[in-house]
C-alpha cells in the first residue's frame, strides 16, 4: 500500500509500506476513504520533534476490512470513524470520560493513517459506525470529528463554554475554529475569535465567531479585557501552543473562569506567580475524542453542522508533500488527501 513517511525534517515522502495484519484480536483493518494532515504535523516538518523515517498521520476514516476474533461493536463493511487515540474505553479512566489517558492508550502516530490501509488497534473501544455508508460530502465532516472538531469540542466544553458566556479562542487554525463551533453549539453567548487571516476571520464568522480581534499578547489580552468590561472572558480556549498565545489566553481569562488547552506545547514556561494570581481554572492536553464521537458523529450525519469545511486544500495522497508545504507556509489552514 502507499502511505507517508518523514524521512526528516522537510523532507516528506510517499512510498510503498508494507499492508498492515491483525496482530492482535481486539485488532481491525481499515481501508481509509479519506486522511489529512494536523497542525501538530508540522511540529517534526519543522524539526521541533524527532523525526527519522517516520510513518505519518493519527486522522482516518473508512471502511472495516477485517477484524480481529474479540471484536464484537463493528463489523466488516461498517464506515467508521476513530479517534487519534485508541483506547479499550472500558478501564476506570476511560469510563470517566478521558479515553486519551486509557491505561491501554495507543497514539495513532504509531499506525500512520496517512495511508491507503491502517490496523486501528482497540477497535471495540475506539471505533464509531455511523448509521449507513455516508455520501461522499459527508465524509470529510466525518474526517474532521477524528481530531480537530473532537478537540475543539473538548476545549470549549472544559472551558464551560455555555449560555451567557464569553468565550474567547485564541488560534485561527483548523482547532481554534472548531472550538468556535462547538462553543456556538453549546449555546455561547458572545464568541471572540483572535484571528489576523481574512479568509480563517470569514470560516470563523461562519462557524459562529461574533467579534475578530487581531491584536495578540498583551494588546490582545487588553483588548479582550475592554470588550468584556475589563473583566476578561468567562471561557477562553488555547488552541496553539506557543508561549506567547498561551499566556494570552491566561491572561484574557477572568477570575474565576475556565481555560481550555489543546495547543501542543513545547517549551512553554508558565511562571507559577502568574497562574496562581490569575485565579482561574485550567483543564486539557491531548483530546478525549472518543467520549464526544459519537454524538458528534450523529450531529454530523444529520447536517446539523459541517466541520468539513475547516479543508480548504484538497489533494490527493501522493501530492502529501505539497500538502506539508502548503500547510507550512500557511496557504492552508488544514489540507484533506483523498484516496
Amino acid at each position: 500500500m502507499r502511505g507517508v513517511v518523514m524521512h526528516k525534517a522537510g523532507d516528506v515522502r510517499v512510498e510503498e509500506r508494507e499492508d498492515p495484519k491483525i496482530i492482535e484480536p481486539t485488532d481491525a483493518i481499515i481501508r481509509l476513504s479519506a486522511t489529512c494532515i494536523c497542525g501538530s504535523d508540522l511540529w517534526p516538518y519543522r524539526g521541533i520533534e524527532p523525526v527519522d523515517h517516520t510513518i505519518m498521520g493519527h486522522e482516518y476514516v473508512g471502511v472495516v476490512e477485517e477484524v480481529g476474533d474479540d471484536v464484537k461493536n463493528v463489523k466488516v463493511g461498517d464506515f467508521v470513524v476513530g479517534s487519534f487515540v485508541m483506547s479499550d474505553n472500558t478501564c476506570e479512566i476511560c469510563r470517566d470520560g478521558f479515553q486519551s489517558k486509557c491505561v491501554h492508550a495507543v497514539f495513532a502516530t504509531t499506525v500512520g493513517t496517512q495511508a491507503e490501509k491502517a490496523r486501528i488497534p482497540l477497535a471495540d473501544g475506539t471505533l464509531v459506525a455511523t448509521p449507513g455508508q455516508p455520501d461522499p460530502e459527508l465524509i470529510p465532516a466525518l474526517l474532521a470529528a477524528s481530531d480537530v472538531l473532537g478537540t475543539g469540542w473538548f476545549a470549549a466544553d472544559e472551558a464551560q463554554a455555555g449560555p451567557g458566556k464569553t468565550v474567547a479562542v485564541v488560534g485561527d487554525g483548523a482547532v481554534g475554529l472548531m472550538a468556535i463551533l462547538a462553543a456556538k453549539e453549546l449555546g455561547a453567548e458572545r464568541i471572540i475569535a483572535m484571528s489576523r487571516h481574512p479568509e480563517r476571520q470569514k470560516l470563523a464568522r461562519y462557524y459562529g465567531a461574533t467579534d475578530i480581534v487581531e491584536e495578540r499578547g498583551e494588546e490582545g489580552v487588553a483588548k479582550i479585557k475592554e470588550l468584556t468590561g475589563g473583566l476578561g472572558a468567562h471561557s477562553v480556549v488555547e488552541a496553539v501552543g506557543t508561549q506567547e498565545s498561551f499566556m494570552q489566553a491566561v491572561g484574557a481569562t477572568r477570575g474565576g473562569g475556565h481555560l481550555g488547552y489543546v495547543g501542543v506545547n513545547y517549551d512553554v514556561k508558565i511562571p507559577g506567580i502568574e497562574l496562581f494570581f490569575a485565579g482561574i481554572h485550567t483543564l486539557g492536553g491531548p483530546a478525549p475524542v472518543r467520549r464526544y464521537l459519537p454524538d458528534l458523529t450523529q450531529l454530523i450525519w444529520d447536517r446539523k453542522i459541517d466541520p468539513g469545511k475547516v479543508f480548504d486544500l484538497t489533494l490527493p495522497l501522493d501530492q502529501a508533500p505539497e500538502g506539508y508545504k502548503a500547510m507550512d507556509e500557511r496557504r492552508a489552514t488544514k489540507v484533506l488527501l483523498t484516496l
